[in-house]
């Protein structure tokens, strides 16, 4: 079993590929660095998170898997039903917040104490599938009131800059409920939710569904 202290060697070397794209780009797509991984796939999910954040009184968050974290730089944000508001901290209207992500050197620190709440958004599917128990243990371990995160059970566009697919986990919504549910189990007190989106057959072919697992 893999742990912190002793991840798999496809952790190590995926975490070093990603830490290379950080600070060189995704060449394979043109993009420079100050534009890969920004952070910003977290903006559709900043109402979900909201709701979490009055659902449980929560005031101090961790991002676990933040990018560059540029997604909370000083800027207008517009969430459908609530109006404008100046930045993703404003809106959720917390006090704390603490951007963690191992392959980004300024942020890849681990913090030294508990959240209200920790969010994961568009992580878990880049990690090897043998590291993700201990993972989202360690998530859980982070949080006092809950966990939200999201998984995408599908391909991605982007590859890694060995030719490698970047959702390097591609699993059922039935296996991410099962694992969680487990994880979930010896953190008692801690709500979860996590959104898995994946795809389906319809006659025009194939469409992306979301589907809510949690408590």
């Amino acid at each position: 079993m893999y742990t912190r202290k002793n991840p798999s060697p496809r952790y190590r070397e995926l975490t070093t590929l990603y830490r290379a794209m950080h600070i060189e780009g995704d060449k394979l797509l043109g993009i420079p660095p100050e534009e890969t991984f920004p952070g910003q796939s977290l903006l559709s999910q900043v109402k979900q998170i909201k709701e979490m954040v009055v659902r449980c009184g929560a005031k101090t968050l961790l991002d676990y898997g933040a990018g560059k974290g540029l997604q909370y730089d000083p800027m207008p944000i517009f969430a459908e039903g609530v109006g404008e508001w100046p930045s993703i901290k404003a809106f959720w209207d917390i006090d704390e917040l603490y951007c963690y992500d191992p392959a980004y050197e300024p942020l890849n620190r681990l913090p030294d104490k508990k959240f209200d709440g920790v969010i994961s958004t568009d992580v878990l599917e880049h990690c090897p599938e043998e590291d993700i128990p201990w993972i989202l243990d360690e998530i859980f371990s982070y949080a006092t009131r809950f966990v939200f995160a999201n998984v995408a059970c599908y391909p991605a566009e982007k590859r890694l800059p060995n030719g490698e697919n970047a959702h390097c986990t591609i699993r059922e919504p039935e296996w991410w409920n099962r694992l969680l549910s487990e994880i979930s189990s010896k953190h008692v007190g801690v709500k979860w939710e996590v959104w898995v989106q994946h795809q389906v057959d319809t006659p025009h072919g194939k469409k992306i569904v979301k589907k809510k697992l949690g408590n």
